[in-house]
């Protein structure tokens, strides 16, 4: 039998995840620096895991409401109260998810009919594209250009928007560049969204991760809020990425639709990562301020490192990504990447793992210490004097 006939022609269609490739091959090599993979080197904050090894404990191990415990839920409204300045309810408005990704999953599918059209940003994380697919929708790709530091303009969106057109995908902070919308960006393009009508899904995952501007969620326009679809977690601010924890926040509708999606393909977030999570959004507030300045600290040194050695980089405003213009060096993103690789031993990903606009660019993540930084950007400037 021959079992490529017996898979889904969605899954066949779907390219393998760029990021994935270079880690493989990275994985394949000794002595490999490894600036490939959005993920803390920071160990999740005491006090989670003392609450979540409590819960364990007191085999608090149920299955929890569908929704997610409810005083994570009130944690969870009270917290965007608190930083973000927007209102929800914990019973209309939150569903706790297994990460952000289940959250992105659940929004998508909730919303899109097939044949429907879904404006995602190029480039974008490697998951966006795929999931409008695999719901059934076509993803309309918007290519952002660097010298706008990849932010999203009224004319893009005006540009892109079709009879079609049921919702954007969007990520600010930005996975991959880094690009950041301050509250005036919004101001310009928030008009176009009402009119439009279109359901927007804002990834805020890196909302905590914010600089020197202050982070502006799209949902705190009151005109549009009911039709932003929140999405965000724990994996990047906390360093939590293998609690698998996130959440969404949208309108009362919206938030059964999700809900109900989520009953019958996961049931309930893990219950002693929920109970780390309510630990984490009462208590760890310094935790992830300290975290945050050393990701500053790592920031400033890349796009000095990398401006220096003649790849220009724009100092990104929010997540832990640079996004350098390897242009100058003749080689496509792919070619600089593999024999970056293979001369120097460091790795790093392709922009055009992250789109056709990521051509010309990779990206580096400084979720790493400065102290890997310091020797992989050495490597790296060895690597380009031989060009």
């Amino acid at each position: 039998m021959n079992y490529e006939d017996m898979l889904s022609d969605r899954v066949k269609v779907i390219k393998p995840s760029g990021i994935r490739k270079f880690f493989d091959l990275a994985s394949q090599m000794e002595d490999v620096i490894s600036l490939g993979v959005g993920e803390p080197d920071f160990t999740t904050p005491w006090a989670i895991r003392e609450a979540a090894i409590y819960s364990i404990e007191k085999g608090r191990t149920f299955y929890t409401a569908n929704q997610g415990l409810l005083e994570l839920r009130e944690e969870i409204c009270r917290y965007y109260k608190r930083r973000f300045g927007v209102n929800y309810d914990p019973n209309d408005n939150c569903v706790v998810t297994v990460g952000g990704s289940e959250g992105i999953d659940i929004a998508i599918r909730a919303i899109l009919n097939p044949g429907e059209e879904m404006i995602v940003l190029d480039p974008g994380y490697v998951a966006y594209t795929p999931g409008v697919e695999l719901a059934g929708g076509i993803p309309i790709p918007i290519q952002l250009r660097h010298e706008d530091q990849f932010k999203l303009t009224p004319d893009l969106l005006k540009a892109a928007i079709t009879p079609k057109t049921k919702a954007i995908l969007i990520n600010y902070p930005s996975n991959p560049t880094g690009g950041f919308m301050t509250k005036e960006d919004y101001e310009r393009i928030v008009p176009i969204i009402k009119e439009s009508g279109i359901i927007v899904l804002s990834d805020e995952i890196y909302a905590e991760l914010s600089y020197e501007e202050e982070f502006c969620s799209i949902a705190s326009f009151d005109e549009i809020k009911d039709q932003v679809i929140v999405v965000s977690g724990f994996s990047k601010a906390y360093a939590m990425t293998g609690w698998r924890l996130g959440y969404t926040l949208a309108n009362k509708v919206l938030t059964k639709a999700m809900n109900k999606i989520h009953q019958y393909i996961i049931m309930s977030a893990p219950s002693p990562a929920q109970y780390g999570a309510i630990e984490g959004l009462k208590h760890c507030e310094d935790e992830v301020l300290k975290m945050r300045d050393s990701y500053r600290t790592r920031r400033n040194f890349l796009v000095k490192t990398f401006n220096e050695m003649g790849l220009e980089t724009f100092k990104p405003q929010g997540a832990f990504y640079v996004f350098p213009c390897i242009k100058s060096t003749g080689l496509t993103s792919d070619e600089f990447c593999e024999k970056l690789l293979d001369d120097q031993k460091v790795a790093c990903v392709p922009g055009t793992a992250f789109g056709p606009a990521g051509e010309g660019f990779i990206r580096v993540s400084y979720a790493y210490s400065i102290e890997e930084l310091k020797v992989a950007t050495i490597k790296i400037k060895q690597f380009i004097d031989k060009l």
